[in-house]
């Protein structure tokens, strides 16, 4: 089993913690990762994005081609990996801040309304771990308990405060299915 995960949107949405948070819990269940980041000179506000591969086996090369899954928070992540999502992958997109639709029919597409989401539950910031959550309840690779898990050994203390509404941010995504 390998999986390629492409995660993109705006600087400041938390793209590239989101794609650490996914690695660190896949190496906590011993399995083989890369992280792979990606960043525009001005950061917040420019581009971000990050490719996460977990395996079962040796990773060869970390390069960014088609990923099986891509998460896209803003207009133009979707534009831009809507393409490269292999045939049958999945394609998870922030409804909130995207209007437009993916016309691709041969994967799955899940449309969730992350950052209103958050801002729902009290913080904008959390849309990255609802997206999470939207990828985790649609693919079979980890389980919202490993990144629970991975949330609570890898928050840095001065956030530890956030974490029962991360984990809620995950929850809230998670339940999104694919549009009919």
């Amino acid at each position: 089993m390998q999986k390629e995960i492409s995660i993109s949107g705006f600087g400041g949405q938390g793209i590239l913690f989101a794609g650490q948070l996914l690695a660190y819990a896949a190496m906590d269940r011993d399995m083989n990762v890369t992280w792979y980041p990606s960043y525009g000179p001005e950061m917040r506000g420019g581009t971000a994005n990050c490719m996460v591969i977990i395996s079962d086996k040796e990773i060869g090369a970390a390069l960014e081609g088609q990923p099986t899954a891509a998460l896209a928070m803003n207009q133009p992540s979707l534009d831009k990996y809507e393409p490269l999502v292999k045939p049958g992958g999945l394609l998870v997109i922030d409804s909130s801040l995207v209007e437009k639709k993916a016309t691709r029919k041969d994967i799955k597409v899940v449309y969730v309304p992350a950052t209103r989401l958050s801002e729902e539950l009290g913080n904008r910031r959390m849309a990255n771990m609802v997206m999470l959550g939207a990828l985790l309840g649609n693919m079979e690779i980890l389980s919202l308990k490993d990144l629970e898990k991975a949330l609570s050994e890898h928050l840095p203390e001065r956030h530890r405060k956030l974490l029962p509404a991360n984990v809620q941010a995950m929850e809230a995504g998670a339940k999104y299915q694919p549009a009919a």
